[in-house]
């Protein structure tokens, strides 16, 4: 029986593997579904530290992996240094960015359409153009209130599989594994940022929880931009 077919409590796993131990689970998981899906199978990359760990382990499964990364007017400059310089060393992640007319300071006013223009728009190109059948993210289940509800591999949209090979890494082994293996991180967690996005929406904080700086002062303070939650495809989400 595979990995994805296993149905395990994930609070468990969290804290019963030890870090060599999710590194080869997240291999695995990549490797599995590879197996299954080939070329279709492609890396979102956020560009945040979770990606690049998730990137970097599927280039260690197939380098012919592919990605693609959701870019906006609103990145910060230090993760549009970080975006090309990632691009030059791997061509085979492809930007996708909307460039569509909004309302003036909608991240404000509405940022859940603004998120919804600038971010899932993008993803929902990028799964049709790529022919994607299967895409991989860095979605962590300890980042937050919002991200606990997850599983390693979910079809939350007919037809599209959904693979979060480090849902169960905590947030030090993610630090762990890029320092371990010399993964280069966007230099903004230098500053003391924990959690990216667009720069009008993403403050530091000393909040413990990890996302707590992500849409301060509005309804989505500390929650999600809607890539993980709403629906991808044509078809109906599950």
């Amino acid at each position: 029986m595979s990995i994805q077919e296993k149905k395990e409590d994930l609070k468990t796993l969290v804290e019963k593997l030890n870090f060599k131990e999710k590194v080869e689970r997240s291999k695995a998981i990549i490797q599995q579904a590879y197996e299954k899906y080939g070329d279709s199978l492609v890396v979102a990359n956020s560009l945040g530290k979770d990606s690049v760990v998730v990137w970097d382990l599927a280039k260690r499964v197939d380098p012919k992996i592919r990605g693609f990364i959701v870019t906006t007017r609103y990145k910060p400059a230090e993760t549009i240094k970080f975006m090309k310089s990632e691009v030059e060393r791997y061509p085979e992640l492809k930007v996708y960015k909307n460039d569509t007319e909004i309302p003036e300071r909608l991240y404000e006013t509405d940022p859940d359409k603004c998120c919804d223009l600038l971010k899932v728009i993008p993803v929902r190109q990028a799964v049709e153009e790529m022919g994607v059948k299967c895409w991989v993210t860095g979605l962590r289940c300890t980042e937050g209130r919002t991200r606990t509800d997850f599983e390693e591999t979910e079809e939350r949209d007919a037809g599209l599989i959904k693979l979060n090979p480090i849902l169960i890494w905590k947030e030090r082994e993610v630090w762990q594994y890029l320092a371990l293996c010399g993964v280069k991180v966007n230099q903004l967690y230098a500053e003391g940022y924990r959690s990216l996005g667009c720069e009008p929406c993403t403050k530091i904080t000393v909040d413990d929880n990890e996302r707590a700086g992500r849409w301060i002062g509005t309804s989505k303070c500390g929650g999600e931009c809607g890539i993980h939650t709403r629906p991808l495809t044509d078809g109906d989400g599950i």
